[in-house]
């Protein structure tokens, strides 16, 4: 008798990702929304979908100490979420994905309907 979920792993991946997660996929996802959990993380990525910046611009505009900006980078850079690159002597992040854009607009979307009450869409 065939397996239906062994033979969709098995397919090749199209760009719309079509496939059952695994358990590598499933982790790996789950680490993303474990670094997302933090309100000034998720801040900081959100800034981040708008174009990169460097800590000092992160700094100003998140409102939170700049020795914590560091840390939560750092957290993101570790995590695979935020890219760097070396610009003089400045260090400026970035998203590496627009499927991590997407996915920090849609949480902070999401957010806004429970905040204000606005109806439910697709």
């Amino acid at each position: 008798m065939a397996d239906p979920v062994r033979e969709q792993r098995e397919q090749p991946v199209s760009p719309v990702h079509p496939r059952t997660p695994g358990p590598a996929e499933l982790a790996a996802a789950a680490e993303v929304f474990g670094l997302l959990g933090d309100p000034t993380r998720l801040h900081l990525l959100w800034l981040l979908t708008h174009g990169e910046a460097d800590v000092g611009a992160l700094t100003a505009a998140c409102g939170a100490a700049r020795p914590a900006v560091s840390q939560h980078l750092a957290k993101l850079r570790l995590g695979g979420l935020v890219q760097t690159r070396k610009d003089g002597r400045r260090v400026v992040y970035a998203l590496p994905d627009g499927h991590l854009r997407r996915l920090v607009v849609e949480a902070l979307n999401r957010a806004d309907h429970v905040v204000t009450g606005e109806p439910w869409h697709d």
